[in-house]
């Protein structure tokens, strides 16, 4: 399924008939991954931005490895990487936090990604972090590609799931997403009204009780507005990192799931192709499966991570790999 494709379902997911949709497809969909616990975050304040919830898990030791982990669309920090805590931090120090116009985060007068990369940056200051490996997926594997490109000596290493170079091949997006820009920016001062009447409507925290991972998942999909989708699809179809993404000069791995149908397999070898020395991880699955199918593709995904982290172990030894 395109992205065009899909916000007709994004719309139609809005409000409580998300809620009934979820609880309906219990018996037909994968099963969320089982969750043993969710370590606990914090609203940040980001001085001149607003404020985020931010979650920062301690690595084995005090100078372990820092990576910010960049969540997918329509998702929460949570959503998108709460199989991946448990593992990560056996290795790394792990920091992650709702974007713009998701879950808790910054309530902004427009959705734009360069914002979002300059946000990856005041959090990592917010958290006393001079570097970091960024990995984003999907929409998170765009903000991860601006971040190289706007801060480069923040970003020591780079894994970039399910992702592209842009989202534009076919006619029918190329015709699409022009269309969605067009008719999301005469709303965007509607939209920001409406995404705050949401989040005054949200808990202060999110639950962190996971007894039901159904219900925690649910919940934890309608923390973001309906209202946010549509812009951050537009936004998503003006990125377009194929100029300068042959310049990324940091150890990159690519994480490729195999059945997607909403960001097909060759786009995202694609991006692999043109990065001087990435390499390719592929995991058997399809878009949803950071969290779907995530006992398949966490396994791969930490391979690619170890990957990338053993070279940029290695260049600061000044040993070419």
């Amino acid at each position: 399924m395109t992205f065009s494709k899909a916000v007709p379902l994004m719309r139609r997911g809005a409000g409580a008939g998300a809620s009934a949709l979820l609880k309906g497809a219990r018996h037909v969909l994968p099963s969320p991954p089982q969750i043993d616990s969710i370590p606990e975050g914090r609203i940040v304040d980001l001085p001149g931005r607003g404020r985020t919830y931010v979650v920062d898990v301690p690595g084995p030791t005090p100078d372990a490895p820092t990576i910010v982990l960049l969540h997918a669309l329509g998702c929460t920090a949570y959503l998108s990487w709460v199989a991946s805590f448990g593992q990560l931090s056996k290795r790394f120090r792990v920091i992650t936090f709702d974007q713009r116009w998701h879950g808790r985060g910054i309530r902004s007068e427009e959705f734009r990604f360069a914002d979002c990369a300059d946000d990856v940056v005041h959090v990592l200051d917010a958290c006393g972090v001079d570097k970091a490996l960024v990995a984003g997926y999907s929409m998170g594997g765009a903000v991860a590609q601006l971040t190289w490109v706007r801060h480069r000596h923040r970003v020591s290493g780079l894994v970039l799931c399910s992702t592209a170079r842009n989202y534009r091949g076919k006619q029918t997006e190329r015709f699409f997403f022009p269309m969605m820009t067009a008719a999301m920016n005469p709303l965007a001062r509607f939209t920001l009204t409406k995404l705050e009447d949401f989040a005054q409507s949200l808990p202060a925290m999110p639950s962190l009780e996971v007894s039901d991972p159904h219900g925690w998942s649910i919940g934890e999909f309608r923390s973001t507005s309906a209202w946010s989708l549509p812009h951050a699809v537009a936004e998503l179809g003006r990125f377009n990192s194929a100029s300068w993404i042959c310049g990324v000069d940091v150890p990159t791995a690519v994480v490729v799931t195999e059945r997607d149908h909403a960001i097909p397999a060759r786009r995202q070898r694609k991006l692999a192709e043109v990065i001087p020395g990435a390499t390719v991880y592929s995991a058997p699955g399809g878009h949803a499966s950071i969290f779907l199918d995530s006992h398949r593709w966490l396994p791969v995904f930490l391979e690619a991570v170890d990957d990338v982290n053993a070279r940029i172990a290695a260049y600061s030894r000044g040993v070419a790999v």
